[in-house]
């Protein structure tokens, strides 16, 4: 569960977080965990009790309806236009703490980065647990070692400040850090899984997001304790630069690779597990057959080829708009927290006893965490409405 939650969030996020709420992001922190918990606990109920590969959408299906399991699928993939060219814009940040480059060079990396994927997804599938798990191990390490050799806390910096703090800039930092622990409904799938999942798996659920949140929370304190952060050059660089500045200057080139490998690993999967999907709905005949052919090695080379190639697109979009990774990351934050609403509600209609009411709670908690989106919230909204409405059209005129 920590390993699936300490992605591409922990190289920028505490550094956005700290620009957006200065001193009071620490306590943002928190409040996320608070948040996170009741959701966390209400997926695990729902796991438990309808184990199914669909997932989230599955169980809002379940709750009302083949329409709305299907509108919150195409959900789902809608993330992709905005959350991977994000994820491409942290993985190329960390370049900038090595070298000065232009927009036009940025963009150039971040499609260099989506050919490697292409390259690397037309050969055989190898995927390896441990290395997600080393990777997790060696993150964890590194916020430490921020600690250790920094001497933290420092004395000028309280881990959690009450004087002088920017409460009302709080909702815009809980917008962008929800990205931090995205993927929390992935883990309902292995509840069958436990020797005794009624104890165990919530217990799991806790330990994972406490354990995940520490971190955030302590990389954060670091990074204001040294000041790494700042526009949107700096947060892309702050984990190098803390880097160097506590263990050299060569350890910077250090940094900014495992930097960019973890980045590099985590879009990976969701690229070719976008290939997969696009393949499964062209097999199942829900798209056209060209998507659905293997190649030599056995993958969807042909699916994995469109998918990289509306990524690419995607990504000069955003370049083309100049949108920042913090506008990117709220258009991407709203289509999870609208699934999580919807989760959170079917929780309330499949869930019996006490569970009903924390997915209850968890509704409403969804809710104000949406709001706190803005207006860029309208981008989910907007898309579900759409897709609702052609579920509802392709059952009228099934022609």
């Amino acid at each position: 569960m920590t390993t699936s939650l300490l992605g591409t969030g922990i190289f920028i996020i505490p550094a956005v977080a700290a620009a957006t709420a200065g001193q009071a992001s620490l306590w943002a922190w928190l409040l996320l965990i608070g948040l996170v918990l009741p959701i966390a606990f209400t997926f695990a109920q729902l796991g438990r009790r309808f184990p199914h590969a669909g997932g989230a959408p599955h169980l809002i299906g379940r709750a009302f309806g083949r329409r709305m399991e299907q509108a919150t699928a195409l959900l789902f993939l809608s993330v992709m236009p905005v959350g991977l060219p994000a994820a491409l814009n942290i993985a190329s940040g960390f370049w900038h703490s090595l070298f000065t480059l232009s927009g036009l060079q940025v963009l150039a990396i971040q499609l260099l980065t989506l050919g490697m994927m292409w390259v690397l997804g037309q050969r055989p599938a190898r995927a390896s647990g441990l290395v997600q798990t080393l990777i997790a191990l060696l993150i964890v390490a590194t916020v430490a070692s921020f600690w250790w050799l920094g001497d933290l806390p420092l004395a000028g910096q309280p881990l959690l400040p009450v004087e002088d703090l920017p409460w009302s800039t709080l909702p815009a930092a809980l917008a962008v850090m929800f990205w931090c622990f995205v993927g929390i409904e992935a883990f309902t799938h292995l509840g069958e899984e436990f020797k005794n999942p009624q104890r165990d798996f919530p217990l799991a659920m806790l330990v994972g997001v406490l354990l995940a949140g520490l971190v955030y929370w302590g990389c954060s304190v670091a990074v204001l304790s040294f000041g790494t952060f700042g526009d949107e050059q700096a947060n892309g660089a702050s984990m190098p630069h803390l880097v160097a500045l506590l263990m050299g200057s060569q350890a910077k080139w250090l940094a900014a690779l495992v930097g960019y490998l973890a980045c590099f690993a985590s879009i990976n999967i969701y690229v070719q597990g976008f290939a997969r999907l696009l393949w499964s709905l062209a097999d199942e005949g829900k798209l056209p057959h060209a998507f659905a052919v293997r190649n030599r090695h056995g993958v969807p080379g042909r699916a994995l080829t469109a998918v990289v190639l509306i990524c690419a697109c995607c990504a000069l979009l955003a370049w083309w708009l100049g949108l920042s990774i913090s506008d990117l990351i709220r258009y991407a934050n709203g289509n999870f927290i609208l699934i999580y609403l919807l989760s959170m509600a079917a929780g309330w209609v499949l869930l019996k006893g006490g569970w009903r009411w924390l997915a209850l709670l968890s509704t409403v908690l969804c809710m104000l965490t949406l709001a706190t989106l803005g207006w860029q919230m309208l981008y989910a909204l907007v898309l579900l409405l759409a897709f609702a409405c052609l579920g509802r059209l392709r059952s009228v005129w099934p022609g």
